[in-house]
């Protein structure tokens, strides 16, 4: 058994709580996520993807639930320093990778900013030198240290930000879309390096993204979220081949296939909520069909469901 990295328990993440308009952003969800693996997360946008990877790392405060992270209450009171250590071993790749890239500051300053807040360097020469090597891990050249983000290419300030992320050598990173505002060409470029950089270093991963082909080739296993809930948690080729939740089914039957005979004759599924017919009391959770494999269901439709697991 892998040993767990981080446990997600009930997390809830509710905006404008007590007003009319509240949103229920993340509602209630639990997972955990393995040491050395990528857990991807999907579902369409406004479902609670990226809420609930901003959650995590505290960009926000949780509403309610836990994240334990290496056994330690991430939304638990910290003193600034125990903040600062956990700062260091969870960092995040921004999606629009212009947007978080200060656009005043070189690319050496950027990817040392990390370094210089937790004292990794003791010379000026040491620093630089770091900078240095983490931009040749991400396929750069010394050279672009002294340029400024607008000087770069978009799948370029990508790889910026991921030398951003790995300059304080984290164990756990927060991928939030980091290729949905690249080309094709340079998306596959940025997951293999992150593939290469998994295997070297050892990270795990949260990738939070829509591409589903994408997913399944970077991911171990894939969460599935709608409307805040997750609703199915598989290995990520048992999801493909035996897709079980409506939305799951109807999420996979939306990817577009390159032959164009096929593309033709496809079949589409919509996903109507209204199908489920719940009763008021009818008590709805992740229940594990097979091993491994839960979805958010309630008692009668587990039966169903296990039932057409083994036909």
């Amino acid at each position: 058994m892998a040993e767990k990295l981080l446990e997600i328990k009930n997390l809830k993440q509710h905006f404008n709580v007590g007003r009319p308009n509240m949103v229920k952003a993340v509602d209630g969800i639990s997972f955990d996520i393995y040491k050395g693996e990528t857990l991807g997360l999907v579902g369409e946008s406004g479902c609670g993807k990226s809420t609930t990877g901003r959650t995590i790392i505290r960009l926000y405060d949780a509403t309610d639930g836990q994240v334990i992270f290496d056994g330690e209450n991430v939304h638990g009171k910290k003193s600034a320093k125990a903040l600062k250590a956990f700062n260091r071993k969870m960092q995040m790749i921004f999606q629009d990778p212009y947007a978080s890239l200060n656009p005043r500051m070189t690319v050496a300053d950027i990817i040392a900013e990390g370094i210089d807040i937790h004292g990794l360097a003791k010379t000026k020469k040491a620093r630089m030198e770091r900078v240095y090597e983490l931009l040749e891990t991400v396929g750069l050249n010394k050279e672009h240290a002294n340029r400024y983000p607008h000087e770069f290419s978009g799948g370029q300030r990508q790889r910026i930000g991921i030398a951003r992320a790995l300059a304080v050598d984290p164990d756990f990173i927060i991928a939030d879309e980091p290729i949905s505002a690249l080309d094709v060409s340079i998306q596959a470029q940025v997951v293999n390096l992150m593939k290469k950089l998994q295997r070297e270093k050892g990270l795990t991963y949260l990738f939070i993204a829509h591409d589903l082909s994408m997913v399944k080739y970077i991911s171990d296993r894939i969460g599935v979220m709608y409307f805040g809930k997750l609703v199915e948690l598989a290995p990520a080729d048992d999801l493909y081949n035996n897709p079980i939740h409506p939305y799951t089914q109807s999420l996979l039957s939306a990817i577009p296939l390159p032959d164009p005979e096929s593309e033709r004759t496809r079949q589409r599924r919509a996903y109507d909520p209204a199908s489920h017919q719940y009763a008021d009391n009818e008590s709805l959770e992740m229940r594990e069909i097979t091993p491994g494999h839960f979805v958010y269901c309630s008692e009668k439709e587990f039966k169903e469901y296990q039932q057409q697991y083994t036909k």
